[in-house]
C-alpha cells in the first residue's frame, strides 16, 4: 500500500514514504521537519435522486426543464465470449449509479474526488520543500482528497496540526442524507484554509490524531459542515492516556505505544463483570479468567480470545436485540461501540423495568455462550486459549484464486497471527466470521528530529512487488512482531548499508 523511499538531490533530500502511485514523500522528514497523516474524515459526497422524464429517460429535471443525460458508450471485452456495449449515464454532478425504473428515478454521486485538481496524495510534492508551519500550512492549502489531519514537527521543537482537504459547502443541508437533483441543493464551493481547525504548540506538548471526531470544542462546526461519521475515540483515548504520563518521549516510545494492544472497550466490558456472580461452572470459569485482566489483547492471551469471541459474535448482536426495537434492530447490522458501552454502563436508558438486573443477565448469558464456543475452537482448557491462533493477517494476492497452488504460495504473504483488535493503538480490524484482519497499519514511521539517522520505519509486507524478490516478503514477519528497520538518511549511513546500486545512465551519443 505504500513505499518507503530516500529522494536525494542538489536542490532536495526527503525520506520517508508515499504511496506507490504517487510521486515524491507524503509522510516523513527533510532536513528541517517531520510530516505525517491520519484519515480526517471530511464528507466530500453527496448522492442525488432525479425526477426522470416519463417520455424519455435519459432525461431528468433540473430547475424546472428536462436536461439530459451525458452518454458515453464503452465496449466491455469478455474473455471467450462477444464484447458487449454499454452506456454509461452522467449527470451534471457525476455518474449515474441506480435508475429505478418503478419509481421514475435515478440515483447519482457527486464527490471532491471526481473534480479537477484532487489527486489524491499529490499537493505533499509542496510539502517536502517546508521549513516552518506556515510553510507547511501554505503546502496543505491545495490539499483535496483524501481529507486528513496533517501533523508537524521541526527541529527547533515546534509542532503543529492541520487538517485538510476539498470541504463542499452546503448552504442548506448537512450532507448527511440524500438529496434531491433538481437544483435546490447546490454546493457553494468549499471551505478555504483559515476556516479549518488549527494547532501550534498546544498545551499538552504532544499532538495526537487516530481518525476520531477531534474537532474543537468552540467549533462552528454547524456553519461548517466539515462531516458528521468519524472513527471511535478509543484509540485516541489509549495513546493519550500513554502520551500524558510521559516527561520525554523517546523513539522507543513511540515504537512501543504503536504497537500497544490495550483496548479501552475491553477495559470498560470487564469492569461490569467484576461485582457478577457465576450462577454456574461455566459463567463461574469465564468470569474467573477474565478477573483481573489488564485489557491488552496480546497474542497469546486467552483472555483476549474470549473477550473478542464474546464482544464480536455474542454481545453485540443479543445487546441490539434487547433494547432496540424491531424496525431498529432490521435497518443496521450493529450498534456503535460507544452507544454500546453506553447503554451497558448506564443500563436505564434502554433496558425497560429492572434495568441493572436486565443488563447483568445478558452480560452473563452471553458471556457462558462465548465461553462454550471458545470451547469448541480452541478446546476445553482456557489456558491453552490463544487470540492470535484465531486472529490472524493474510496478504492476499488479487491473482490468487486463479493461479495454481504453488503460484499461490508465492503470492501470497501469511497467515500470521495477530494481537490487538479493533480499538487498539495497533489497529486490527478484523471480520467476525473467520477472525481475518481487513484493516490496519501497513506503514509504521518514527522520525528522531534529533538524529535523522535513529529514525525508525516498518513497511507490509516488503519493499518489491516482485514475488520472486527476497524482498517482497521479508519485513512482514518484522511488522507481525512489531520491529522496525532503520530509516537512514546520512550519505554516509545510506552508503553503509547499501545492499545493491542500480545506475540508470544515458545511452552514448552515437557520432
Amino acid at each position: 500500500m505504500r513505499y518507503l523511499l530516500d529522494l536525494n538531490a542538489p536542490t532536495l533530500h526527503v525520506a520517508g514514504a508515499n504511496r506507490p502511485i504517487s510521486p515524491g514523500v507524503s509522510l516523513g522528514h527533510n532536513d528541517w521537519i517531520g510530516f505525517a497523516h491520519t484519515s480526517f474524515p471530511v464528507d466530500q459526497g453527496d448522492l442525488y435522486v432525479y425526477e426522470l422524464n416519463p417520455a424519455n429517460p435519459d432525461q431528468y429535471k433540473y430547475q424546472g426543464q428536462w436536461e439530459s443525460f451525458r452518454v458515453v458508450r464503452e465496449e466491455i471485452k469478455i474473455r471467450n465470449q462477444s464484447a458487449v456495449d454499454v452506456d454509461l449515464k452522467f449527470s451534471r454532478h457525476g455518474p449515474v449509479i441506480y435508475v429505478e425504473k418503478e419509481k421514475n428515478r435515478a440515483f447519482a454521486v457527486r464527490s471532491v474526488w471526481l473534480e479537477p485538481g484532487t489527486s489524491p496524495y499529490y499537493p505533499s510534492y509542496e510539502h517536502m520543500r517546508s521549513r516552518t508551519f506556515e510553510d507547511y500550512k501554505k503546502s496543505v492549502e491545495r490539499w483535496g482528497t483524501p481529507s486528513l489531519n496533517h501533523v508537524y514537527a521541526d527541529v527547533q521543537g515546534n509542532i503543529g496540526w492541520a487538517p485538510r482537504g476539498f470541504a463542499p459547502i452546503r448552504p442548506n443541508w448537512d450532507g448527511l442524507l440524500p438529496v434531491p437533483g433538481d437544483g435546490r441543493y447546490e454546493w457553494a464551493g468549499h471551505l478555504t484554509g483559515d476556516q479549518f481547525p488549527t494547532s501550534y504548540n498546544p498545551p499538552s506538548g504532544y499532538i495526537t490524531t487516530s481518525n476520531e471526531m477531534n474537532l474543537p470544542p468552540d467549533y462552528p462546526y454547524k456553519d461548517r459542515k466539515l462531516g458528521f461519521e468519524w472513527g471511535e475515540p478509543f484509540r485516541h483515548q489509549r495513546i493519550d492516556e500513554v502520551l500524558s504520563k510521559l516527561t520525554k518521549v523517546s523513539v522507543e516510545d513511540s515504537m512501543r505505544l504503536q504497537n500497544d494492544v490495550v483496548s479501552i472497550p475491553a477495559r470498560r466490558l470487564i469492569a461490569l463483570l467484576q461485582p457478577l456472580s457465576g450462577d454456574d461452572e461455566t459463567a463461574k470459569a469465564a468470569l474467573t479468567l477474565l478477573k483481573g485482566w489488564n485489557a491488552s489483547e496480546d497474542a497469546e492471551s486467552p483472555q483476549a480470545a474470549l473477550y473478542e469471541v464474546w464482544f464480536s459474535r455474542h454481545l453485540r448482536g443479543a445487546l441490539k436485540q434487547a433494547v432496540l426495537t424491531k424496525a431498529a434492530v432490521d435497518s443496521f447490522e450493529f450498534p456503535d461501540t460507544a452507544a454500546l458501552l453506553d447503554a451497558l454502563e448506564k443500563p436505564e436508558i434502554g433496558f425497560p423495568g429492572n434495568a441493572a438486573e436486565q443488563r447483568d443477565r445478558l452480560l452473563r448469558r452471553t458471556l457462558i455462550s462465548a465461553y462454550h464456543e471458545m470451547e469448541d475452537l480452541q478446546g476445553s482448557d482456557p489456558k491453552q486459549w490463544r487470540w492470535g491462533k484465531l486472529h490472524h493477517n493474510l496478504s492476499e494476492h488479487p491473482l490468487s484464486t486463479v493461479v495454481d497452488e504453488a503460484t499461490r504460495s508465492k503470492l501470497n504473504v501469511g497467515p500470521f497471527e495477530r494481537g490487538g483488535g479493533a480499538y487498539t493503538p495497533n489497529v486490527a480490524h478484523y471480520r467476525s466470521t473467520d477472525f481475518r484482519d481487513t484493516a490496519g497499519p501497513s506503514l509504521r514511521v518514527v522520525v528522531d528530529l534529533g538524529n535523522w539517522d535513529n529514525s525508525r520505519a516498518m513497511n507490509y509486507p516488503g519493499q518489491s512487488g516482485n514475488p520472486d524478490s527476497p524482498h517482497y516478503r521479508d519485513l512482514a514477519p518484522l511488522w507481525w512482531r512489531g520491529q522496525y528497520v532503520p530509516l537512514l538518511y546520512s550519505r554516509k549511513a545510506v552508503e553503509a548499508a547499501t545492499e545493491k546500486r542500480i545506475q540508470l545512465l544515458p545511452q552514448p551519443t552515437q557520432p
